[in-house]
Parts: structure tokens; C-alpha cells; sequence
């Protein structure tokens, strides 16, 4: 498979046919910055409201009576004592960082090298496409499926934003923007759900109509892509259902809630699967009908992650409305947070107001439009669908298999299918030295039916970790055995197995 790696705005240029916009829009400077400044105040609102619930209502939804804190300081006090929760920003704000420093013409290496090498600690499609750059592979291959099991993850979803409000009224650029950042770290629906967010971004610039955002976002996916089909359902259930969002929530489960790639979420309640929980965005935005409390409330109260997907709800809406117009129950506390610099940046909310503005500036005048005095005239696009994609095609999980036990030197398994995930980590021993930097890295050969497939590096430190130990999909159907091979083995540190999951390619079908 052979990828061709060019500048951004190069695929700006190439990607796209010439197309005579279906019509302008004008907008002041100032009205512009009000919408940007409330497409990134809207993302720390959410991801702020949502913080204590990540993750901890799974495969179910938070119930009326279960309070979520909103107070006066709340924001700040959170940035400064809790900044990880922030990862939703601070991704993002690396990419606008490159923009910045390099210009819009920066190639996609400068992001990916930017955000393999940040300080800051990655999980999922995030954490395996750093660990794939780390160790020589390049994007896209980093963030394709047979390379990453985690491509169908939320991860570009959740920071995809900047594409979006850098290209107001804009979808199709803000698609082709984020592209080949997206495959950094995701493929097929994973890349879907950043594309789908930029869109949404790009659109709440020139509509204050929720529902017509939400169906002219989708366009700009494959009609055939699970993704599609999985918001259509959602826009169809809020046709059916319009005042009963927690029945459109059921359907949602009903249909869409089995995991296929993320190897934590395959048999668990745990979905992180970056389609469901764009569901989640769609279902607050649709549902709450442009009212920003109805908005975050659902967006949150739907689950899994329940942090990002408000975050992205709040943007979007923050967009739409401006930043003037965000409720003041929902700004309490945040001038007061807007000149503190994200963790691991050297940039603030302030900082990034500004920086945005002067980059969809340019993309007006690249694409179409022209600025004269404080007015700024936006060739509008009309939404087209990106090329289709999808990832673990014919692949169905039919087992987990527990192992619980350290690697000492040889481990090896049997199973039926096409393919396998070995869940694990390479840690220390001691649990004190946990997420100190650490340079041990151990190395271990992979063998299937007696070839030696792979010979994998497996750094013990935490922002080079492997997420997953091993993997291997396409395999002929039928038995296989796998051998593990450590070959140094220390005994400061250990790699942790814990459980084998199976993919064969048919699904195992209820027999009640």
C-alpha cells in the first residue's frame, strides 16, 4: 500500500474539483472572532461540565436525578488542578500551533512530528499512531487500521475543531484540511468523525438552523460508510421522536453500540468507538434545538465520553451562537481561566482566539472569497462526499480470552480465526516509578504458525508505551499459533498479558 504524502493546502488545490460556490455570505471581522471565540469557549465549557462523568456511565445513560457541578470558578479551578481533562484542546492546539509557526502550507509531518514528540500522555488511536511515528512508520500508514487497532476511535473527532473554524462556511475545505491530519492516528469511521465535526464547525459559521448543520455536515460523508449510516439513523430517530431524545438513545444502543476495532471496548460496555459517541453530539445538538443548557445536558447525559462529546456539542453551538450569546450561567469563571496556557502549551484560550481568526482569514482568500475593511465575503461551498473508507472490513470478534500473567520469556496460544489482538502493557515493577520518564524498552519477536512476523520494540515509559502488545488481521481462516519471544528479559521491569481477543470472519449468532 503506497501513500502519497503532500502539503495540506496542496490537497486544498488537488482534492477537490473547482466548484462555483452556491453563494456568498458576508460577515464583519468582529462577528467572525465572536463565533470563533465561541467555538473554542464552547469546547471548555463542555469538556469542563462533562469532566467527573467520562467514561463512567457506559452502555447506559446518566439519569435525571444525578446531579453534574456547575458553579462560579469551576473552569479555572479545573484547568489548573485537573489539566489532562483537557486533551480535547491541547491536540488541538498543537495542530494550530504548526499552522502558526510553519504557515498553512506546513506538510503533515510537521503535525504528526509536533504531536508524536508533545509532552502530553495519549491513549487509544492518539497513543498508537504516536508510538508507530516514534518508531519510523509515517502517516498515513500510522493511522491505518492493520497498523493501528484503535483507527476506528474517537481520537480526530475530538480534535478536529481547528479545521472547522479555521474554514467558515467552508465544509469541504475544512474536510480536506483535516484530512491527512486525521490519518495520522485514525482511518474509516475514526477520520469520518473528525471530517464530520469540521463540517459541522464550518457550517454553524453561516446557518443558525442545528437541523440544517446537521444534514449538510453529513453530505460530506460516504453514504455507504457505517459512520453515514449511523448519524442518518439518529437525524431519522429525532424525525420519529422529536421531543423524546432518551428513545432515540435506546435505538442508538440498540443498533449501533457493538464495538469491532478498539480492542478495550470488543465485549465490554466500554465504546469509544468515534461513530456512536458522534451520535451522542448529533443527539444534543438536534435535541436541544439551539438552547445551549438542553445541549449540554443531553450531550452529556447520553454517556461514554461524556467530556468530548459535550465538548464538541458546545463548540459547534458556541460557533453558531457566538461567543457573546453563550448563556452567562455558562461563561461563570471563564475570563478568569481565558489567559492560563493549556498544560504542555505555551498558549491560552486568548492566545488561540486571536491565532484563529488570522488563519480563517487566509482560508477565506484562498478559497474563493475576499476581505475589505472589516468585512469579510465567504464563498460558501456546498458540502461533497470524501472518498470511502472502512476499517476491519469482514473482521467479527467471537472471543476474549483472559491470560493474566507476565511475559518471562516465551508465551504462546492457540486459536481459531483470521485474526488477533494481544491486550498489555510493558511496565515497571515497581509501581512508584509509574509515569516517570523511564528509557527501557524491551524487545520481543512475534511468531504465527512458526514465522516470525515482527520484532517490536515495547518502551516501559508511558507517552512511548505500545498500547496494544500485539495484533495481526487478514490471516488465512483457520488455526493459528502464536509464539511470544521476549528477548530481554530485566528484572526491574515486566510485560503484563491480559487478554487474547479473536476476530473470524462471521460473526457468532445467537442460538436463543
Amino acid at each position: 500500500m503506497k501513500f502519497i504524502l503532500l502539503p495540506i493546502l496542496a490537497l486544498l488545490a488537488t482534492s477537490l474539483p473547482p466548484e462555483k460556490p452556491a453563494k456568498t455570505v458576508t460577515l464583519s471581522k468582529t462577528a467572525i472572532q465572536n463565533k470563533i471565540k465561541g467555538g473554542w469557549a464552547g469546547q471548555v465549557i463542555g469538556c469542563t461540565f462533562g469532566g467527573p462523568t467520562e467514561f463512567r456511565f457506559n452502555g447506559t445513560m446518566l439519569n435525571d436525578y444525578q446531579p453534574i457541578p456547575w458553579y462560579d470558578g469551576y473552569i479555572k479551578k479545573t484547568m489548573v488542578e485537573n489539566p489532562g481533562l483537557y486533551d480535547d484542546l491541547y491536540m488541538d492546539l498543537t495542530f494550530v500551533d504548526v499552522f502558526e509557526r510553519k504557515g498553512l502550507d506546513a506538510p503533515v509531518a510537521e503535525h504528526a512530528n509536533a504531536y508524536a514528540s508533545a509532552g502530553y500522555m495519549l491513549w487509544h488511536a492518539n497513543q498508537a499512531g504516536r508510538y508507530n511515528l516514534l518508531n519510523g512508520m509515517k502517516a498515513p500508514e500510522s493511522g491505518h487500521w492493520l497498523n493501528n487497532p484503535h483507527a476506528d476511535d474517537i481520537d480526530f473527532q475530538i480534535e478536529a475543531d481547528f479545521s472547522g473554524l479555521m474554514a467558515p462556511g467552508m465544509p469541504n475545505t475544512a474536510v480536506q484540511i483535516g484530512d491527512p491530519i486525521g490519518h495520522i492516528m485514525n482511518y474509516g469511521d475514526g477520520w469520518y468523525g473528525g471530517a464530520f465535526v469540521g463540517a459541522l464547525y464550518s457550517l454553524a459559521f453561516v446557518s443558525n438552523d442545528v437541523n440544517y448543520i446537521v444534514k449538510e455536515a453529513l453530505k460530506t460523508i460516504p453514504a455507504q460508510s457505517t459512520f453515514y449510516q449511523c448519524i442518518a439513523d439518529v437525524v431519522k430517530w429525532h424525525d420519529q421522536f422529536p421531543t423524546d431524545w432518551k428513545r432515540n438513545w435506546f435505538e442508538i444502543q440498540r443498533k449501533w453500540s457493538d464495538e469491532v476495532g478498539c480492542p478495550e471496548g470488543v465485549f465490554y460496555p466500554f465504546n469509544i468507538d468515534a461513530k456512536i459517541n458522534s451520535a451522542y453530539i448529533v443527539l444534543g445538538l438536534l435535541y436541544g434545538g439551539g438552547d445551549f443548557t438542553k445541549t449540554m445536558e443531553i450531550s452529556t447525559r447520553a454517556g461514554q465520553d461524556s467530556d468530548c462529546n459535550p465538548a464538541s456539542a458546545g463548540g459547534i453551538l458556541g460557533t453558531m451562537l457566538g461567543y457573546d450569546a453563550i448563556p452567562a450561567y455558562w461563561k461563570q469563571g471563564l475570563k478568569e481561566a481565558e489567559d492560563i496556557d493549556f498544560k504542555y502549551t505555551t498558549m491560552s484560550l486568548n492566545d488561540v482566539y486571536a491565532m484563529s481568526l488570522k488563519h480563517a482569514l487566509q482560508v477565506v482568500e484562498r478559497n474563493g472569497g475576499h476581505i475589505s475593511g472589516d468585512q469579510v465575503t465567504i464563498a460558501v461551498q456546498t458540502p461533497k462526499a470524501v472518498r470511502l473508507e472502512q476499517g476491519f472490513p469482514g473482521h467479527h470478534p467471537v472471543l476474549v480470552t483472559s491470560i493474566r500473567k507476565d511475559l518471562e520469556n516465551e508465551y504462546s496460544f492457540d486459536f481459531e480465526g483470521i485474526g488477533f489482538v494481544l491486550k498489555g502493557e510493558a511496565k515497571p515493577k515497581n509501581r512508584s516509578s509509574w509515569g516517570y520518564e523511564n528509557s527501557f524498552a524491551f524487545n520481543a519477536e512475534l511468531y504465527i504458525d512458526g514465522k516470525k512476523t515482527e520484532t517490536a520494540k515495547l518502551p516501559v515509559d508511558f507517552t512511548h508505551r505500545r498500547y496494544d502488545l500485539f495484533w495481526k488481521y487478514q490471516l488465512p481462516k483457520g488455526k493459528h499459533t502464536v509464539r511470544i519471544k521476549l528477548l530481554n528479559p530485566d528484572s526491574e521491569h515486566t510485560i503484563r498479558m491480559n487478554e487474547v481477543l479473536v476476530y473470524n470472519d462471521q460473526s457468532v449468532k445467537s442460538k436463543l
